[in-house]
């Protein structure tokens, strides 16, 4: 019977955890296909209302360019480049607006030294290094018996954890300075759809974050059911 019920803990985390993801994914599509047909009084495109924003806090030396995949927009504080994807580059959507100034807002977090941001960036690789050999650690100490390299797998883990912990800060953060920007050049109605749609991008983090949670727990009920 005990097993039996560690056996169905296990499945039910697998199964909320898919469920998470899949909700937070279909909202954000659902959300950003909604407002991307809805086209800014401005008349601004995401490029333009990106490079408007940089020019105005001084970040001519940021570059807005376009790149490949839907809803792939990110800012590289490496090169300091806005990359933004083809629809946010260039329509004049509400949905391109938002998304393209979140990215600046980025941008901005970087020129200040913004703290989320900089430990974010400092724990990045080595949580890109642990995450992989977490993995592999929890794998060979399944498949070898081996508990004690699975506990080790899970601790190591709890990096991805952190990282996307200190990542919420950084994008709420991202979407707050979206906001106040773009209320510069859109009306009350359009703000409130702004809102609408950097709420939705932000779901898709406390998502990733509770199913990181989830999994690290069902990895931990696997690990004590081994024992």
């Amino acid at each position: 019977m005990i097993w039996f019920m560690e056996d169905f803990r296990t499945l039910a985390l697998m199964i909320l955890s898919l469920i998470i993801t899949l909700v937070a994914q279909g909202f954000v599509s659902s959300t950003y296909s909604k407002y991307k047909k809805i086209k800014s009084k401005s008349g601004l495109s995401g490029s333009e209302a990106a490079r408007k924003v940089l020019d105005k806090h001084g970040l001519k030396d940021v570059y807005v360019v376009e790149t490949k995949g839907m809803l792939s927009d990110h800012y590289d504080p490496r090169r300091k480049v806005v990359r933004l994807s083809s629809d946010i580059f260039h329509k004049e959507s509400i949905a391109s607006i938002a998304v393209a100034v979140h990215e600046v807002g980025h941008a901005i977090q970087d020129k200040e030294g913004y703290g989320f941001m900089r430990i974010r960036a400092a724990i990045l690789p080595v949580v890109n290094i642990g995450s992989k050999l977490g993995y592999f650690a929890i794998f060979i100490g399944f498949f070898a018996g081996l508990l004690d390299l699975v506990w080790v797998g899970i601790v190591m883990l709890l990096g991805t954890l952190l990282f996307q912990l200190v990542t919420l800060p950084v994008e709420i953060n991202a979407s707050k300075r979206a906001k106040e920007e773009l209320a510069i050049f859109i009306d009350s109605g359009e703000q409130k759809m702004v809102k609408n749609m950097l709420f939705a991008a932000a779901m898709t983090y406390v998502a990733a974050l509770a199913t990181t949670l989830l999994q690290i727990l069902r990895l931990v009920l696997m690990a004590q059911r081994r024992r």
